[in-house]
């Protein structure tokens, strides 16, 4: 009886580590990833080859950069289904009958677009890890520069309903937004939203959207801005703010209603989105085309409506071409004078 005793006892706090382990939301921490790990949980770092040869989580695979590997340079929505199974594929990446977990550095919504990759197309138990590289090393876990690889698996991609929305559904749900009965985050800055800077064929927002800048789910989420400028070093600022901010910035919204999130090309809206369903939103879907496409289809209605000026662009880009021909002269110039 003492043995058996003994044994419930040493039991016991395994069986709750798995219940927490299970009932973890998306957004997951290191210590999950670790456990993960040794559960046998694929772990996928989204980064190009480069960035991933030069270290990685040890033991995450890789399958090229996210953001190439998976979308299309122009429209930049998912490449042909088929494409997609043969990059994941190769890579090993077997989201129907594995955990798979998303990384990038801390803050990268790149990341959170191979989620909302997991997601769509029906992972088993898709995650993220906002912390990614950074917190890992920071946390003194194991880095590698020698590349997993996984065994190739034959994947057959499936589309998932209620997960994102296409341009013909966005268009209706300005309507339904109209009506009380659905609300938009675009997740862009404050001047793509307001039509100041324009980076597709018009600027402005879809109608109804109420603007929370994903950076804003960080910190300090200047951060990005001190970086570029050594402000800063590292990336601490893009660590997800605590729970009761985020709640606070997203206290205007209804947790119980149905919530679109874009940005420009649904990345961005991708980590705000995630967000929304850590919080505890019922029901958030990604507009995935995004602003991109929206701003083209120009019988979409916009607010703040504003179209690039194609002349005065071309006379910008000619001006600087001239600048740029101009210091190469000058560079020359000065070889030649050594």
């Amino acid at each position: 009886m003492l043995q058996q005793t003994i044994r419930w006892i040493a039991i016991v706090p395994a069986l709750f580590a798995i219940q927490v382990f299970a009932q973890a939301g998306e957004i997951v921490d290191t210590a999950y990833v670790a456990n993960a790990l040794k559960s046998g949980a694929i772990v996928w770092d989204v980064r190009d080859a480069d960035a991933y040869n030069e270290g990685h989580i040890a033991g995450a695979v890789n399958a090229g950069d996210i953001g190439v590997v998976l979308r299309d340079p122009n429209k930049e929505d998912w490449l042909p289904i088929s494409q997609i199974e043969t990059a994941l594929g190769n890579a090993g990446i077997d989201l129907a009958n594995k955990e798979v977990i998303a990384y990038s550095r801390t803050g990268d919504p790149y990341a959170y677009f191979g989620l909302s990759t997991l997601r769509y197309f029906g992972a088993k138990q898709p995650k993220v890890y906002h912390g990614g590289l950074d917190a890992w090393k920071a946390a003194g876990m194991p880095v590698s520069t020698e590349p997993t690889k996984l065994p190739p698996v034959a994947l057959k991609l499936v589309p998932q309903k209620n997960v994102v929305v296409w341009t013909d559904e966005m268009v209706q749900k300005v309507a339904e937004a109209k009506a009380g009965k659905v609300q938009i985050v675009d997740a862009r800055t404050p001047k793509e939203y307001s039509g100041e800077d324009i980076r597709a064929i018009r600027g402005g927002h879809i109608p109804g959207a109420v603007n929370v800048p994903y950076e804003q789910n960080w910190v300090d989420p200047a951060t990005g801005a001190k970086l570029a400028k050594k402000e800063v070093k590292t990336r601490d600022g893009m660590a997800l703010k605590p729970k009761a901010d985020l709640q606070k910035l997203y206290a205007n919204l209804d947790p119980n209603k149905e919530t679109i999130v874009y940005c420009q090309s649904g990345v961005r809206g991708a980590e705000a989105a995630t967000v929304l369903r850590d919080l505890g939103f019922k029901d958030v879907k990604i507009y995935e085309p995004s602003w991109l496409v929206y701003a083209g289809t120009l019988s979409a209605p916009a607010n703040n409506e504003t179209f690039v000026n194609i002349g005065a662009l071309n006379g910008r880009i000619g001006s600087l071409q001239s600048r740029i021909d101009e210091l190469e002269r000058e560079l020359a110039s000065l070889k030649k004078g050594k």
